[in-house]
């Protein structure tokens, strides 16, 4: 089985119930468009931690920041910023440490 490009972003461990924060660095223009991220509604906030459930999937991009993300029952850190497409799956639990403030464009799934 041949692997399209070796991701050093990718983990093999999952944390515990298989729940992970997807980062797609620099998409570009033509899949923003597709998505209609510019569309979305628009939030952010100042720098500080908070914690942050994810009651439905959440797919963001940001237009500024930069944040840390601790989940909740693992050691594993996911870090992103400006000019990056995040997806936090349904039933995610983490804390965001937010290192420069962040402005995003965000649309929740409605399944």
């Amino acid at each position: 089985m041949a692997a399209s490009g070796s991701n050093p972003d990718s983990m093999d461990t999952d944390p515990p119930g298989g729940l992970s924060i997807a980062v797609e660095r620099n998409p570009p223009e033509s899949r923003l468009l597709q998505l209609g991220v510019r569309s979305w509604p628009k939030w952010g906030c100042p720098t500080g931690k908070f914690p942050v459930k994810f009651d439905a999937r959440q797919t963001c991009y940001l237009l500024k920041g930069k944040v840390r993300a601790h989940i909740k029952g693992s050691s594993e850190c996911v870090e992103f910023g400006a000019g990056d497409l995040v997806v936090f799956p349904k039933g995610l639990s983490c804390t965001w440490d937010v290192v420069a403030a962040v402005d995003k464009y965000y649309k929740f799934d409605s399944s």
